[in-house]
């Protein structure tokens, strides 16, 4: 190939590297000799000299260039690329697979226009309802559909996960779990999926980052006005008060939660942010050295009765108790009364020092065992704060290692026919981070659809006419942090929190948000809050698992599958929609335990 020493001197001077002639020639010489373009060449010799800091230009430097790099880095290529040419490239075991079967969808194909000979019949007979591809594909191991290799230059099994030696183990239970056999009916059952909306249901995406001041200020303002109609019916109060009023006799306050300055929130940083229709939005600060018992935690809708006698400063003496949403009034169309068995796990689904998907293989084994009847999974998977995504080293598209990710869930339970559900995190590397979150987009096979189910964050979803809430997002972690409190007796903070997302319907009522919670408040406003109070409530979070249950909702943490290097737990419950009688309601969760994977 024709090299030109002035086009190399040209690029040479883009990078302000000058070469004394006799370096330029040889470099002439290197490219016809590993048949290298000017451009290219210029660009691996700057790459060596950066690299080795090498400031004098000599031929002896391009002779290191030669043996050190050129001649390692560019035989290599010219190796990969010979053997590509041979056999079509090195492929992982899904890409091989995938050859074979669309060969074997070419011979089916051609076979069915051939004569049938006696070797021919010693092949499986094909019929429309069970063609050859799918059978050989739903029996695929979950292990040949999971190439962690195929995605990430070091994925070394983790030790201490492997090594681990309290599977099983049951951590924490509800109910009548003692001696319970934890196995559903898979796909025998009759399963009834429906999306509850606020009052639709967020089906897919939406623009964002769009969003004014005064549409935040609007839909802080219209949730305090509904939760504080809602307060005002239920205590029969007459009428509230403007929060800069002085009075001389107790008063009632309608506002929000707030803290006085950019920090955390303490008793004395107290304030309360009137509504729009009685207080025009001011403020006042709140003594609570009167209150006995309070747990707030700033966005907090709340009713206080008090003495303003300067109109300078609340101080409170009482603290009216939210108040929840009824419970869902199942229809006929809603299923059955029987027994099922639902599962649920939260990632990360690969340890902190390993990218090879161990803790989610072990989950598939459990699926396939137990045949739970459905099965809800929460992102992420393929989380943003693993070593290997924060430092780029896959080789592959986060989106791509999602699709692998799925693909092998859900053709690995398919012999399990567990109905599925994901539901998405803000952690999912790959997926939009805002909140509320859309669901994932993802092509499903034909046979999979009706099975495998793709929600928002957050979502309340019916299952035969029992609600379950589902979010994955850290809300326990997020007010835990925020919420300020006190108690005559012994109180759980836990219960605190859960309590606090029932009363203020909300998926999350923190206001402020954390700084790593992206809300889009029209969004928020549409999507994120409960049209009821939910059966079931599953909260997944960093804290420590649990199985509650709080004003009739039973609350599940189910813990995450992973915790850093070992493995983590997940849950199961046993659910049964309670026929309506004179004895008032009962609890539709039967059994449910947290446990280790």
């Amino acid at each position: 190939m024709a090299v030109s020493v002035q086009q190399l001197t040209k690029e040479l001077e883009i990078f302000g590297v000058d070469c004394e002639e006799s370096v330029t020639e040889r470099l002439a010489e290197l490219c016809a000799r590993y048949e290298q373009n000017e451009e290219a060449m210029v660009g691996e010799f700057v790459a060596f000299l950066t690299s080795t800091r090498k400031d004098c230009l000599s031929s002896e430097t391009v002779d290191s260039f030669e043996h050190e790099f050129l001649n390692k880095r560019l035989s290599k290529a010219h190796h990969s690329a010979s053997k590509d040419s041979g056999h079509a490239g090195a492929r992982d075991i899904a890409s091989i697979q995938e050859l074979i079967e669309v060969e074997e969808e070419e011979e089916t194909l051609l076979n069915s226009y051939t004569t049938p000979s006696k070797g021919s019949q010693k092949r499986a007979v094909t019929t429309p309802e069970t063609p050859l591809t799918k059978r050989r594909v739903s029996a695929r191991s979950p292990q040949v559909l999971l190439s962690p290799s195929s995605f990430s230059p070091s994925a070394t099994p983790s030790q201490k996960y492997n090594s681990r030696n309290n599977r099983g183990e049951v951590v924490t239970s509800f109910g009548s779990a003692q001696g319970v056999s934890w196995s559903g009916r898979g796909g025998a059952g009759i399963i009834s999926l429906k999306v509850l909306g606020c009052p639709e249901s967020l089906t897919g995406s939406y623009k964002f980052m769009f969003q004014k001041l005064p549409d935040i200020r609007e839909v802080l303002t219209c949730k305090i006005e509904e939760l504080g109609s809602e307060l005002k019916e239920h205590y029969k109060i007459e009428a509230f008060t403007p929060v800069l009023v002085p009075a001389q006799e107790p008063v009632t306050l309608l506002g929000q939660i707030g803290c006085d300055s950019n920090g955390k929130l303490n008793n004395k940083s107290v304030i309360l942010e009137g509504d729009r229709e009685h207080s025009s939005g001011a403020r006042v600060p709140v003594d609570l050295s009167e209150l006995k018992e309070y747990s707030l935690f700033p966005g907090q809708v709340v009713v206080m009765e008090g003495i303003n006698t300067t109109g300078r400063q609340l101080v409170a003496t009482k603290l009216y108790e939210g108040v929840p949403l009824p419970f869902y009034q199942p229809a006929e169309e809603d299923g059955d009364f029987e027994q099922n068995m639902v599962l649920v796990a939260c990632g990360p689904y690969t340890t902190s020092d390993s990218i090879t998907y161990d803790p989610l293989l072990d989950l598939i084994t459990i699926i396939n065992h137990d045949r739970p009847d459905v099965c809800i999974l929460f992102g992420p998977f393929l989380d943003a704060k693993h070593e290997q995504v924060e430092n780029c080293l896959l080789t592959s598209p986060f989106e791509d290692v999602f699709k692998q990710c799925l693909r092998t869930i859900i053709e690995g339970t398919r012999s399990s026919g567990s109905h599925l559900v994901f539901v998405p995190s803000l952690r999912d590397v790959h997926h939009e981070p805002v909140y509320p979150q859309p669901p994932f987009n993802y092509d499903l096979p034909h046979e999979d659809k009706k099975r495998v189910q793709f929600v928002s964050d957050p979502c309340s979803l019916s299952i035969n006419g029992l609600v379950f809430g589902l979010t994955s997002t850290d809300l326990l972690f997020h007010m835990g942090a925020e919420e300020i409190s006190s108690a005559s007796g012994t109180s759980d903070r836990f219960s605190r929190i859960l309590k606090h997302i029932l009363t203020q319907r909300s998926y999350y009522p923190l206001y402020p948000p954390q700084e790593d919670v992206a809300i889009d408040y029209e969004n928020f406003y549409a999507y994120a809050q409960l049209p009821v109070t939910p059966d079931v409530l599953i909260v997944p979070s960093e804290l420590r698992y649990f199985v509650k249950d709080v004003l009739g909702c039973v609350c599940v943490n189910p813990g995450r599958l992973t915790k850093g290097q070992v493995g983590g737990t997940y849950g199961r419950l046993y659910i049964r929609r309670q026929t309506v009688d004179g004895e008032g309601r009962r609890s539709p969760c039967v059994a449910a335990q947290v446990v280790r994977i």
